[in-house]
């Protein structure tokens, strides 16, 4: 059972290997169209937890350090390196923390992961395998090296080291606001989810915002079980798990998770509305998060403390000028 204890000791370990991100403050009104009851202008503040600004561009560092490092200290780290499946994201959080702490790294990517997280995969000097065409096509091959190398698995949501150190995003944002009454956060398979919940149980709510085309809380809140869902849309490179996470369905159950849909539509406007009035480049995952209030999806009640987890920035900008 993933807790609170379990991300402070995260914390501890990963303190010195990872950036504290900065928070700024929005406007709640710069979130909404007009002033009706219920919109984004109904909170008293809108906090942005710019965690895209962590190292490789995304908050998936926390967890890859705090995987790592812990098998490091058991003596599980061995000539056999670090293998990740990843649409990009977590492998290049892998491929950073593994080369800061001198093993090597094996990346198995689905062929439609974009060309600019693998090509920065290489960059880091990870071994970069396209395979297939789904996550779960890259997971049975990466899944198939450990079992004949002895390699490290790092998964890309569903460990208790992986989710514990994503948590920590969670535990600093509650340090630097003083609190807030609800933290938004994108959902693919969910270790952030999962650790931002365990990290602020009793302090906050958590809302987990989806694409409508990828609801893999969201079925699985309604199934009462992880369940598979079709997989597809712009936030599809990042956002792309086929289900949520045991551990994630498991935390966010326990704590009251909540769930929200926003359409591919909303999350292009929000992703464009970031860089208009706040120049800030994310990808279309992250900007899944705000787009719940922009869209409405998500109606702050008045007076409401809003903080929106922008989680990850590795995307060609070419189209937000």
């Amino acid at each position: 059972m993933l807790t609170a204890a379990d991300v402070a000791a995260a914390r501890e370990r990963i303190r010195d290997h990872i950036r504290t991100t900065p928070l700024v403050q929005a406007d709640p009104a710069s979130l909404t169209g007009d002033s009706a009851e219920g919109g984004a202008d109904a909170a008293s503040s809108v906090w942005f937890k710019l965690e895209q600004l962590q190292h490789t561009g995304s908050f998936k560092a926390r967890g890859a350090f705090n995987r790592i490092l812990t098998a490091a200290a058991a003596g599980q780290l061995t000539e056999a390196g670090v293998v990740a499946a990843s649409g990009g994201n977590a492998g290049l959080a892998v491929a950073h923390a593994a080369a800061r702490q001198g093993a090597s790294a094996r990346v198995y990517v689905p062929e439609t992961a974009p060309a600019v997280k693998q090509a920065k995969l290489a960059e880091l000097g990870a071994t970069v395998v396209a395979t297939g065409t789904k996550y779960t096509d890259a997971y049975d091959a990466a899944a198939a090296d450990v079992a004949e190398t002895g390699a490290l698995l790092c998964h890309a949501y569903d460990q208790p080291e992986i989710c514990a150190g994503q948590g920590t995003l969670g535990a600093e944002l509650l340090d630097q606001t003083g609190g807030v009454d609800t933290i938004l956060v994108a959902v693919g398979g969910g270790g952030l989810l999962a650790g931002i919940a365990a990290a602020t149980e009793g302090h906050a709510r958590v809302v987990g915002v989806e694409p409508a085309t990828i609801p893999t809380l969201h079925t699985a809140l309604a199934a009462g079980a992880p369940v598979d869902v079709d997989v597809s849309g712009v936030a599809a490179d990042s956002l792309g798990a086929t289900r949520i996470g045991e551990i994630a369905h498991s935390v966010a159950t326990r704590t009251g998770v909540s769930s929200v849909l926003v359409d591919d539509a909303d999350i292009v406007a929000a992703r464009a509305l970031l860089w208009r009035k706040f120049r800030l480049v994310v990808e279309h995952g992250t900007a899944a998060a705000p787009a719940a209030l922009l869209s409405r999806a998500y109606r702050p009640a008045d007076g409401e403390r809003v903080a929106v987890v922008l989680c990850g920035a590795n995307t060609d900008p070419s189209d937000l000028a």
